[in-house]
């Protein structure tokens, strides 16, 4: 149709008024800069769904690519004015496993002064004190078959960090009152962002299925499937539909990136 608000405007009564009124909400929805209207435009022939959703998603404020993060924290000018809330949380969740997932929780854990200038005075002032990590692996199967204990044995790397985190589950000390604290939550994976009922737009949580090896371990081609099933794990954590819930307002994203094609040049697709 080339007319918004569809069966209101076309398919009810002309003196049903008080249905028709329901045109004034579509109207306020209709006024903010993010909604645009594309009329004569028919779903599955002009335009499919895949390409819809490829054009848009629900983008909820607090959510960022852990990228964007160090490149704030580092004084990227294309992530100079990036702004994350660090006042209206204690809680950010970190989804990722690799080097960036790490410094990131590092950097919020103990910002250091070679940081960007207004970096620096955000994290400085941060009232985040949890940081949930969130992995696909599990320490106590970090070393699990023969050939895991010779790689241990000759890797230094992987020696140590297993070392570390060994040691500190070994630990397992209470942390003082303010205290900034780094949990690492095993073998789950990110199911789904939660947005707010209250504040339309805003994260409120990220929930994690609880996961589990597939494959042949001989070869050590296996992968992390989900479960739908769940642990009792610490506080933080509420449980909804079979799985594990932070309730944050900040999430960070490491789980790698595609890299764009540039005409011209060869690219493995």
């Amino acid at each position: 149709m080339s007319t918004p608000f569809g069966l209101v405007r076309s398919g009810v009564a002309p003196d049903h008024s008080e249905t028709k009124i329901v045109t004034n909400q579509f109207s306020m929805v209709a006024q903010n800069e993010r909604c645009s209207f594309f009329g004569n435009v028919s779903l599955g022939s002009f335009i499919s769904l895949a390409e819809l959703c490829d054009m848009y998603n629900a983008d909820l404020a607090g959510i960022y690519a852990a990228r964007e993060f160090v490149w704030w924290h580092n004084g990227h000018p294309d992530c100079r004015n990036l702004a994350p809330d660090l006042k209206s949380t204690d809680t950010a969740v970190i989804l990722g496993q690799g080097n960036v997932a790490l410094d990131v929780a590092r950097i919020l854990l103990r910002p250091t002064t070679e940081l960007a200038r207004t970096a620096l005075a955000a994290l400085q002032e941060s009232s985040i004190r949890i940081k949930d990590l969130a992995i696909h692996i599990q320490q106590a199967d970090l070393v699990t078959t023969p050939a895991d204990k010779i790689e241990m044995k000759n890797n230094r790397i992987r020696r140590r960090v297993y070392e570390l985190l060994s040691k500190a589950v070994a630990l397992g000390r209470a942390p003082s009152p303010g205290q900034r604290e780094l949990h690492f939550v095993f073998f789950h994976k990110p199911d789904k962002f939660l947005g707010s009922d209250d504040r339309s737009g805003y994260l409120v949580g990220v929930r994690l299925d609880k996961t589990t090896l597939k494959g042949d371990d001989k070869s050590m081609k296996q992968v992390a499937v989900g479960t739908g099933v769940y642990d009792d794990i610490s506080r933080g954590l509420v449980l909804l539909n079979l799985a594990l819930t932070f309730r944050c307002m900040l999430a960070l994203k490491s789980i790698g990136y595609k890299s764009v094609a540039i005409d011209g040049l060869p690219f493995d697709n």
